[in-house]
């Protein structure tokens, strides 16, 4: 039996979780609220006709209707961005077994933002092609060290030495990026919103660029997911069902990285939405992954567009940037599960 023929009897014995439909249903109504707010709110609130005339009365040359056509990218862009890091939350906290595992948490996103900052900084780069393509590689290499020093010592790869090898690398890259910005003032003019997490610049353009790997990286979530599922039960167990963990650890980190990866690329290192959404749905649902990764991406798709919402108004007219939002939501969270764990390894 090979981890093809697990992926099938699992498939074949799909369990729907009994409060799944209507979660999926409060999911969806408040992402349709979500995508709402985010086209009315903002510096200059809109009005429903002023809606109504930028969504579907192009002739409309009104100011407020320009208004709603500028955010509906800034909102498709927001959705898309919080999706694929939900999916890659969930596929870390999967392949480490980690239930406080996070791109940010283990330092991926601060490793392509290295990569990002210094193919600005040396070799001159400036489209969100080459953008997305460094920061893949800054994440992938960012994700294998911490993997690597976390595995270190008795006990391997353990939840709290991956969090500790990954907070410590997240630092240490964070000084090499200041350093690097510092002394390079179009350096820090250029990205001095984007190292924080921004969405307020989606163009068209970087959505297209990212589709094609939010799309690569969401296939491979769904098809390893059966497979990731017996993985849950130790490698000893997964083995014996015929999983080859190893691989299957491999390609779901890639599709982890692909994800997080292109996502930093476009809007900056944002932190804290894959942890906050894989685990409010793993408390819902429970942890079978055919439904836990779905949901995380809808639910990292919410919780990133109305932290963006929330950052325009807080500081209306102006606008708090929305890494900054998820992160003053996901540090408090982030030590309070911190703790419980402790608790429990008592």
């Amino acid at each position: 039996m090979n981890s093809t023929s697990v992926s099938n009897k699992n498939t074949l014995n799909l369990h729907i979780p009994k409060n799944f439909t209507l979660v999926l249903i409060i999911c969806l109504i408040l992402l349709g609220i979500c995508v709402i707010a985010s086209l009315v709110f903002g510096s200059r609130p809109v009005s429903f006709h002023e809606l109504i005339d930028g969504l579907f009365h192009p002739d409309v040359e009104s100011y407020g209707a320009n208004v709603v056509r500028k955010r509906v990218s800034r909102t498709i862009f927001s959705l898309l961005c919080g999706a694929g890091l939900g999916v890659s939350g969930a596929l870390m906290q999967a392949v480490t077994r980690n239930p406080i595992a996070d791109p940010s948490i283990l330092g991926v996103n601060t490793g392509a933002s290295l990569f990002v900052v210094c193919g600005i900084a040396f070799l001159n780069i400036s489209t969100a092609n080459q953008y997305i393509w460094l920061a893949l590689a800054g994440a992938a290499i960012t994700a294998v060290f911490v993997f690597g020093v976390g595995s270190m010592g008795r006990g391997g790869a353990t939840p709290i030495k991956l969090v500790l090898a990954g907070a410590a690398t997240s630092a240490a890259l964070s000084s090499v990026v200041t350093a690097i910005m510092i002394p390079r003032s179009y350096v820090m003019d250029q990205f001095r919103f984007w190292q924080v997490g921004s969405v307020g610049s989606a163009t068209w353009s970087a959505i297209t660029t990212f589709i094609p790997f939010l799309v690569i990286g969401m296939l491979i979530a769904f098809i390893t997911a059966p497979a990731l599922n017996a993985l849950a039960l130790g490698d000893d167990v997964a083995t014996g069902l015929g999983v080859r963990t190893g691989t299957l650890r491999l390609i779901a980190a890639l599709a982890g990285v692909l994800l997080c990866g292109a996502t930093t690329a476009l809007a900056g290192p944002i932190g804290f939405v894959g942890l906050l959404a894989t685990h409010v749905i793993r408390l819902i649902i429970g942890p079978d992954l055919r439904f836990v990764i779905p949901m995380s991406a809808i639910t990292g798709a919410i919780i990133l567009t109305i932290s963006d919402v929330g950052g325009r108004l807080i500081l209306s007219p102006g606008e708090l940037e929305v890494g900054v939002v998820t992160a003053f939501i996901g540090a408090p969270i982030l030590i309070i599960l911190a703790m419980r764990s402790k608790v429990r390894s008592l």
